[in-house]
C-alpha cells in the first residue's frame, strides 16, 4: 500500500474515531446538563465539576482531531476535492468547531453557574442556553455523518 493511500485511510479512522468520542462526551454533557441536583449546591458544583472535566478532556480534544483529520482526508483524497458534500461538510465542521467552544466557554465560568444556584430563574436561563447549544452540535454532527454516508450530488452544473 502506498504512502497516500495510509494517509487517507488513517485520516478517515482517526476521523471516525474521534467522531465516536466527541459524540459521546456531547452525550455525557446533556445528560449533565439535564440531571445536575439543582437543590443540592455541593452536588450541582460535583456534576458542574464533571462537565467541565468531559468538556476539557474530551469534548475538545475530540472535536480538534475530527476537524484536522477531516481536513487532511480532504486534502489527501481527490474525489472529495470535487465533492460538493465535502465541501457542506467542512463548512459544518467548522460551526461544530465554534459552537463546541461556547459549550466549553460555559464549562469554564463554573462558579458563575454554581452562583446562580442560589437564583432559580437565573439558573435556569444559562442552563436552558448550554443545552440548546449541546442540542444544536448533535444535530450538526448527525448532519455531518449523514453526509459522509449519503453523498449527494451538490455540484452545480453548468449547461
Amino acid at each position: 500500500m502506498s504512502g497516500p493511500r495510509w494517509l487517507r485511510l488513517g485520516a478517515k479512522a482517526l476521523h471516525d474515531i474521534a467522531s465516536i468520542g466527541f459524540g459521546g462526551a456531547l452525550a455525557a454533557c446533556l445528560v449533565i446538563n439535564l440531571v445536575a441536583n439543582r437543590s443540592s449546591p455541593v452536588e450541582f458544583a460535583a456534576a458542574r465539576n464533571a462537565f467541565a472535566a468531559i468538556a476539557q478532556y474530551l469534548l475538545v480534544p475530540s472535536m480538534a482531531v475530527v476537524v484536522v483529520s477531516g481536513l487532511v482526508a480532504l486534502a489527501a483524497t481527490r474525489a472529495y476535492l470535487d465533492a460538493g458534500w465535502a465541501w457542506l461538510k467542512a463548512l459544518l465542521g467548522l460551526s461544530v468547531f465554534e459552537a463546541t467552544l461556547v459549550i466549553v466557554g460555559s464549562s469554564s465560568k463554573q462558579a458563575e453557574l454554581v452562583a446562580a444556584a442560589t437564583d432559580p430563574t437565573l439558573l435556569d436561563a444559562l442552563l436552558r442556553s448550554e443545552r440548546n447549544t449541546l442540542w444544536l452540535l448533535i444535530v450538526l454532527s448527525t448532519a455531518n455523518v449523514v453526509l459522509a454516508v449519503w453523498r449527494p450530488r451538490l455540484t452545480v452544473r453548468v449547461r
